[in-house]
């Protein structure tokens, strides 16, 4: 599926979108991805907690998206 994610996007969205970005959030320290709390979250709001740009990030997923679409 086709699609590009936004700071909105909450974590249990953008993983059933694509399951691979989820090594791209394990490398930003984001080890809680099962945690039902976790998916419930935005991506932004788990960028700010992670100390990371929101919008790199979204790039960033949006980019291994793209690949995985290709």
């Amino acid at each position: 599926m086709a699609s590009e994610v936004t700071k909105d996007t909450l974590i249990g969205d953008l993983l059933r979108i694509d399951a691979n970005v989820a090594p791209v959030l394990f490398g930003i320290g984001m080890h809680c991805l099962g945690c039902p709390a976790s998916q419930g979250e935005s991506i932004e709001e788990a960028a700010y907690v992670h100390g990371i740009d929101p919008q790199s990030l979204v790039d960033r997923i949006n980019e291994v998206i793209a690949a995985d679409n290709k």
